[in-house]
């Protein structure tokens, strides 16, 4: 029998053939102990609720709540949770296998901020505990803003604490998708690579499934040290995502978080491969093992063997800033997007390209919208510094003025595969431009298969 707590309505989920009893209450502590309390479970699975329900568990576990109770975690145990969730334990214990975090400090409401301040050096990035979607996080550039956007991120930390740490801005940025039985079979279910650098949350990222731009020799080494993680951290079974940074300019790589759940980023991985991450930890959960499960996809190959994609899957976010007025239209590290669209192409040009007609923004493809095609080279190059949500199409309107794909990597450190590939669907835009009506079938052809619509 299943019992379900979801505070969302309109979440498929809460459909009555999903579980056997389903609670449409807010999911807070009091809440779900008067649940539990009434329901008497054998066990509880964290891991399918994201941030909130780890929060719960590790709120119940501080409170000794499972201590004299026979119900089981499944997927992964309180201690599991705060070793992935508390960014000192983490840190701590990423040094014990021998990988790196970012240097960093933890600070909480006892630090003298002003002191602080003087003696950092910039920028920064903000990451406080326990928040969901980056909540308080952010970057702070100078002396100026260190107080007021530490104070923030520290009040908007349930255990008022923040984690202030090195600027990673301008380094790659990849996720990997990895799922683990009780035997300790592990495999990755897929690679994403953030087409923005460091600097901007997961959810508001231009992501690519699979990476493209790793080498193999990088691939497996970022391959190796996911599952190395989930063992460490001690993710018993289920899904887990595990985020890098890469520094393009030597290969050096650190260790950004883990998350010990199913997150957004796992349902981009399902959709991209076709192997269902919720369905099978779900299973792994209450005892199977991957070698058992066979593949949804194939029917006949165990869930055991890794999915290989030959097409290129992009995500673009979707922003309404429109609904939220005084909010700058700059991303940082905390999350901003409303949404997003999933678009499948045989090659990178076709996937962006489709993604982007998907988008339904003001423009179509990479065209540039009205109040932005008057800018001059200067203030051009200048928003290009800047992470701004439409910054891809200002990337491709730089390149129609001929500046150099160089320099657009120095602005913006995207990398120079992904501008060489707008770089030739823009070349190509020209010719269409330049054929206007009089399109030939081989013209017409060419261009569908680049993506063009």
């Amino acid at each position: 029998q299943v019992v379900l707590i979801n505070s969302n309505p309109a979440t498929i989920m809460t459909d009555p053939e999903f579980a056997d009893k389903t609670y449409i209450e807010p999911i807070e502590k009091e809440i779900v102990k008067k649940i539990i309390d009434k329901e008497k479970p054998d066990a509880i699975l964290p891991t399918m609720g994201g941030q909130t329900a780890l929060n719960i568990i590790r709120e119940l576990n501080r409170e000794n709540y499972f201590l004299n109770n026979p119900i089981k975690i499944l997927g992964a145990s309180p201690k599991s949770i705060d070793v992935a969730e508390d960014r000192e334990l983490f840190a701590d214990a990423m040094k014990e296998i021998g990988l790196e975090t970012p240097f960093s400090i933890i600070v909480d409401d006892t630090h003298d901020l002003e002191k602080l301040s003087k003696e950092v050096e910039y920028p920064l990035i903000l990451r406080p505990f326990y928040t969901l979607g980056g909540t308080g996080g952010g970057i702070v550039y100078n002396q100026e803003e260190f107080v007021p956007k530490v104070q923030n991120a520290v009040d908007l930390s349930p255990v008022s604490k923040t984690l202030v740490e090195e600027s990673l801005i301008g380094w790659k940025e990849f996720e990997f998708e990895v799922v683990r039985d009780r035997l300790d079979n592990s495999i990755i279910v897929c690679s994403i690579e953030n087409l923005d650098p460091m600097g901007v949350h997961t959810g508001d990222s231009i992501t690519i499934a699979p990476a493209l731009t790793l080498t193999d020799k990088e691939f497996q080494k970022l391959r190796n040290q996911s599952i190395a993680i989930l063992r460490k951290i001690g993710v018993e079974t289920g899904g887990s995502n595990v985020q890098f940074a890469v520094n393009p300019k030597n290969g050096r790589i650190l260790i950004i978080e883990m998350n010990p759940r199913v997150s957004r980023s796992s349902a981009l991985a399902s959709k991209a491969t076709g192997f269902p991450i919720a369905k099978i930890a779900a299973l792994l959960a209450i005892g199977y093992t991957l070698d058992e499960l066979k593949n949804d996809i194939t029917k006949v190959t165990p869930a055991s063997f890794e999915p290989v994609i030959d097409y290129i899957v992009t995500k673009i976010p979707k922003f309404n800033f429109e609904k939220f007025q005084g909010t700058p239209k700059v991303l940082n590290t905390a999350m901003k997007s409303v949404g997003e669209i999933m678009s499948i192409g045989r090659t990178f040009k076709e996937s962006i390209l489709k993604a982007l007609y998907s988008i339904e923004g003001d423009n179509y493809g990479f065209d540039l919208p009205h109040e932005l095609l008057n800018l001059k080279d200067e203030t051009l190059k200048a928003e290009l510094k800047k992470q701004r949500p439409d910054r891809l199409l200002l990337v491709a309107e730089s390149i129609r003025r001929n500046i150099d794909v160089q320099e657009i990597n120095t602005l913006t450190h995207i990398d120079k595969f992904f501008l060489r590939e707008i770089e030739e669907i823009i070349k190509f835009e020209k010719i269409l431009v330049k054929v206007g009506n009089n399109l030939d079938i081989k013209t017409l052809i060419q261009s569908k298969k680049l993506g063009f619509s």
